[in-house]
C-alpha cells in the first residue's frame, strides 16, 4: 500500500491539518540505506514531515530540504522532498540501536541530541531560495518543527510523527499529523488545538490499528473537510550527469586534483548509488576545466 497524506480544513476552515500513513516511505527508506530501529526511526520521523512541507509547495519543481544536527552519534540528517510527493533522505549513522532505558523506547533524541540546528531550505524553483534555522529543543523531531514553524513562519502547528518498528527492523507502522492554525482562527479554536493536543496518541500507534484515516479525522474534527489526497514516495533523481555537472562546479584548483585520478567513483548518499567515472568521462571533464 503507497503512503498517502491527507490534506484538509476544519474547526469553520481556522485550521488546515496533513494526516498521513507514511509506512511505505520509510520502509523503502530502510531497505535501501539498511537502517537498525533507531537510526530509522529518527530518519522517518523526517521524512514524514518533509514530505507535508514539500506537498506545500504551490509550484511544481519547488522542493524543501531540512537538514538536522543536534551534535549526537547519529550526525546530519538530510531530507528533500518535491510538490508532487517525491522524497529522498539519509542519517550520518544507519546502524543505531538504543532505547531509553525507562521506557524502552527508541531514543531518537539521545542520538539526534539538541546541540544544534534544524535548518529548512525552500527552493522556489527560478525564482529564489529561502533559509531558515532554528535551534533544536529537544531532537525527538516532532517538538523541533513545531518551533520551527511556530518561530520561522509564525504559524502555531502541532507536530506529531512516529515510527514503529517490528522485531526484524522492519517498519510496522509510520505516519504524521500536522494542524496548523490559519489566519482569522479564534481564541476557541486555540483552546481546541491546546485540549485535543494532550489527548493524542502517538500516530504511529492510530497507523498500525487504523487503516482507514478518514475515520481518524472524524475523531479529531466534527467537521473535518477532505480537500485533496497525495501519495508520496521514495524516489531519487540522482544520475552520472547531474554528478558531472555538480563536480564542474568545483574550484578549477579542486577539479583538477580531483582529475589526475585515473577513475573516480561517486556514492550518492540518498540512494546509495555509485557511479564511476572512467578515462573518458575524466578527459571530457578536462576539456571544461581548460575552457576555463
Amino acid at each position: 500500500m503507497e503512503s498517502k497524506i491527507i490534506i484538509g480544513t476544519a474547526l469553520n476552515d481556522h485550521v488546515r491539518f496533513y494526516l498521513g500513513d507514511t509506512t511505505k516511505l520509510v520502509e523503502d527508506a530502510r531497505k535501501i540505506h539498511d537502517c537498525y530501529p533507531t537510526s530509522l526511526a529518527a530518519l522517518g520521523r523526517v521524512m514524514s514531515i518533509t514530505a507535508c512541507m514539500g506537498i506545500r509547495q504551490k509550484e511544481e519543481g519547488e522542493s524543501v530540504t531540512t537538514t538536522i544536527n543536534g551534535g549526537g552519534a547519529i550526525g546530519t540528517i538530510m531530507v528533500s522532498a518535491d510538490n508532487i510527493g517525491n522524497v529522498k533522505g539519509f542519517v550520518g549513522d544507519n546502524h543505531l540501536y538504543l532505547k531509553y532505558n525507562d521506557s524502552n523506547k527508541l531514543a531518537v533524541g539521545l542520538v539526534v541530541g539538541k546541540e544544534g540546528y534544524l535548518k529548512v531550505l525552500r527552493n522556489l524553483k527560478l525564482k529564489s531560495e529561502y533559509v531558515s534555522q532554528v535551534a533544536l529543543q529537544s531532537g525527538e523531531i516532532g517538538d523541533d518543527f513545531a518551533y520551527y514553524f511556530s518561530i520561522s513562519e509564525q504559524v502555531p502547528s502541532i507536530v506529531s510523527v512516529g515510527v514503529l518498528v517490528d522485531v526484524d527492523y522492519s517498519c510496522k507502522a509510520a505516519g504524521v499529523l500536522l494542524i496548523e492554525l490559519l489566519p482569522g482562527h479564534n481564541e476557541e479554536d486555540i483552546l481546541y488545538l491546546e485540549d485535543l493536543s494532550k489527548k493524542l496518541e502517538p500516530i504511529s500507534s492510530v497507523i498500525e490499528k487504523e487503516k482507514d484515516l478518514k475515520k481518524y479525522l472524524n475523531i479529531l474534527f466534527s467537521d473535518a473537510k477532505i480537500l485533496e489526497e497525495k501519495e508520496v514516495c521514495y524516489k531519487c533523481d540522482c544520475s552520472k550527469e547531474r554528478f558531472m555537472a555538480n563536480l564542474l562546479t568545483l574550484p578549477k584548483k579542486d577539479l583538477l586534483e580531483v582529475l589526475s585520478d585515473e577513475k573516480i567513483e561517486i556514492k550518492c548518499e540518498f540512494c546509495e548509488k555509485n557511479y564511476v567515472y572512467d578515462a573518458k568521462d575524466i578527459d571530457v571533464l578536462m576539456q571544461y576545466v581548460k575552457d576555463r
